[in-house]
Order: structure tokens, then C-alpha cells, then sequence
């Protein structure tokens, strides 16, 4: 048995996450051996294809954030059963993020902590009613598939023929357990075929999943997700002179384009990597960076590197999990695009 240090419950030595209080349990992990660092020319992407574990953290040609290719009051319709997606046995509840099966009594699910109290009182029904906007016809039917942690389709989203559709935790069903979506997260716009999303200043963000080897453009101040790791592009300054006038110890910059900063909390950064002009691969077992604990990140996972034009740029390495970018502005999106939100993976399907 596993005991919640939060509240104290006893939980079965297989469950992740207490029943009691949907707190991750603790769970002694054997610390994986340390692998020296992928040669200065990087080493060639051999990441065998996997199922995809829980999401943990779901491209573009090139080009800034607010402008690449391919956020209250609006409902979803009501969920469709995936054919991928049993129902639960009688006495048991299926969660609707990881499809584990839990016990009646369960108020959290055992595998990944989603609020399974809230599923009781969310149906369409109890959802606002949608806003008296402007409906228009044009453009293809959307439907946001929810993806569970093995890829496989959780249930169909669809989106009201709106011009504007908000959702986030307010909005009930599905998104009314995710205790990381804001009550008012991000707005879906249409204009004719196409379909952007913008972020509504929600707390923790919207990221787009980048397609393996296509380089995106990163700024500094971009955030991104590998595994469970969210990293900030942060630009070197110097401090300057004190008021008194008098110069600042520092070490050296030369030959740095800028660092790599852990988020570790909202105005919390945590180690920093600085990044040379070779630029660094980042990995659980190989590569410049290393995130060891992180069964999510692959062994060679994403680069960040220096393209021909002097700007820095984020690819993802063919990756089992992915790598996500926090989007800024309205961002455009298409067919096939994955977006985190939250703790669930959304594809979007025309």
C-alpha cells in the first residue's frame, strides 16, 4: 500500500494518484545511469515509433509564433462515443482522459488524477447556453477528438457553427474535471475554411504540437514542452553598472546565443542551460541537455539550434510524445494539428 502524504489515505502500490485527493503518490524511482553528451555535431534521429504514455505534458515552416501556419459562454454538443472507447463494467467508472477504470467511490481517477466528481453534475445540459453571436455556414464541420494516453480517440468535440466559440472549464462536460484549464481558456474563430485559436490570457497557456524535422521559429521568452519539462528561451543581458557606478562580476557570454530556463512555478525558473552557437540537443539519455527522471522525454528529443538566417529554432527529432509550443496572439491551426490544453491532447478534424 501507498500512503498519501497530502491526506493520509492508503492506495493500492499500483495507483499513480490517491483517491482521496487526486495528490500524485510518492513512488521510489531507481535514478537512470548518466550518458555523456551527444558529440558537438549532434547524432542522426533514431527514435523507434511507441505508444504514447499519458500527456504530459500533446509544425510550421518557419516563421514567428503570431503569425505561423499551420482563448463565455459557449457550449460544446454533447460528446460522441468513440468506438475505441468501451464502456465501463457496471460498478465501475471509465475515466474520460485515460480511460482507466475506476471504482464508484473513486473522486479521482488512480491513473491520472482527473477529477472524476466533477463528471457527476457535468452534462450538456447543465452547460451555459451559448451566446446570441453571429453564425455562418461557410467552411467545412470541425470536431475536436479528444486523445487518450495510447493515441487512441477518447470522444468527438464538435464545434457549433459559431464564428466565436470559447471554452475552458466553465464550459462543463469533459473540461469541467481538468483543474488546469482557466474557467475561460481559448477561442476557436472561423473564417470561412479557415480556423485559428488565441490563448484567453489563461494561466497555463495553449501549445501546438510541432511536426517531427520542421524547424519553428522560437523568440526569446517562447515557452515549450518536452515530457513533463516546460523551458523558456530566455535572451543573455548583462547587468550593467550599479547605481554607484561600479562594474558587475559576470562570467563570460562570448559564443552564447542565449540560455534555456526551467519553469518550475508562474514566476519560478529553476537550472539554466546556456546555448552555444553550435546549438544543443536535448534528451533523456543522449544529447547536450539531459532530463533523466523524465520517462516522457525520448532519448534524443528536440534541438535548438541556429538557423542560416542568425535566428534560434525549435525541432522536434521524431520524438514519441512530441514537442509543444505555447502559442502567442491568434495562431492559426488546420486539420491534424494536436493542441494541449490543460492536461488533454485535442486533434483537430475537418
Amino acid at each position: 500500500m501507498i500512503t498519501c502524504l497530502k491526506c493520509g489515505k492508503e492506495n493500492q502500490d499500483h495507483y499513480k494518484f490517491c483517491l482521496g485527493c487526486g495528490a500524485e503518490l510518492p513512488r521510489a524511482v531507481a535514478a537512470k545511469p548518466f550518458t555523456t553528451a551527444t558529440p558537438p555535431q549532434g547524432v542522426p534521429a533514431v527514435a523507434a515509433p511507441v505508444q504514447m504514455p499519458a500527456p504530459a505534458i500533446p509544425a510550421a515552416a518557419p516563421a514567428p509564433l503570431g503569425s505561423q501556419r499551420p482563448p463565455m459562454p459557449n457550449a460544446f454538443s454533447a460528446p460522441v462515443a468513440s468506438p475505441l472507447a468501451p464502456g465501463p463494467a457496471p460498478g465501475s467508472v471509465l475515466c474520460p482522459q485515460c480511460g482507466h477504470v475506476n471504482g464508484m467511490g473513486n473522486r479521482f481517477c488512480a491513473s491520472c488524477g482527473y477529477n472524476l466528481g466533477a463528471l457527476s453534475g457535468a452534462s450538456p445540459s447543465a452547460a451555459p447556453a451559448a451566446a446570441a453571436i453571429p453564425t455562418t455556414n461557410a467552411g467545412p464541420s470541425i470536431v475536436l477528438t479528444a486523445l487518450r494516453a495510447d493515441g487512441s480517440e477518447a470522444g468527438a468535440y464538435r464545434l457549433p457553427d459559431a464564428l466565436n466559440v470559447t471554452l475552458g472549464r466553465d464550459t462543463g462536460s469533459i473540461f469541467a474535471g481538468d483543474s488546469y484549464l482557466s474557467p475561460r481558456h481559448a477561442t476557436f474563430t472561423r473564417r470561412g475554411p479557415q480556423l485559428s485559436i488565441k490563448d484567453d490570457d489563461s494561466l497555463n497557456g495553449v501549445y501546438l504540437k510541432l511536426r517531427p524535422n520542421e524547424p519553428c521559429l522560437l523568440e526569446f521568452g517562447d515557452l515549450f514542452r518536452i515530457g513533463q519539462e516546460i523551458i523558456r528561451l530566455e535572451e543573455l543581458k548583462g547587468q550593467g553598472r550599479s547605481p554607484d557606478g561600479v562594474d558587475r562580476f559576470g562570467s563570460p557570454s562570448k559564443g552564447y546565443i542565449g540560455r534555456l530556463a526551467l519553469v518550475i512555478g508562474r514566476d519560478t525558473t529553476g537550472n539554466s542551460f546556456p546555448i552555444p552557437e553550435r546549438g544543443v540537443h536535448c534528451g533523456r539519455e543522449r544529447g547536450d541537455i539531459l532530463f533523466s527522471e523524465d520517462g516522457y522525454v525520448s532519448g534524443l528529443h528536440c534541438s535548438i539550434a541556429k538557423g542560416p538566417d542568425g535566428k534560434i529554432y525549435l525541432t522536434d527529432i521524431g520524438s514519441s510524445n512530441g514537442t509543444f509550443v505555447r502559442i502567442r496572439g491568434e495562431h492559426q491551426v488546420g486539420a491534424t494539428d494536436i493542441l494541449l490544453m490543460g492536461q488533454q491532447l485535442f486533434r483537430i478534424d475537418y
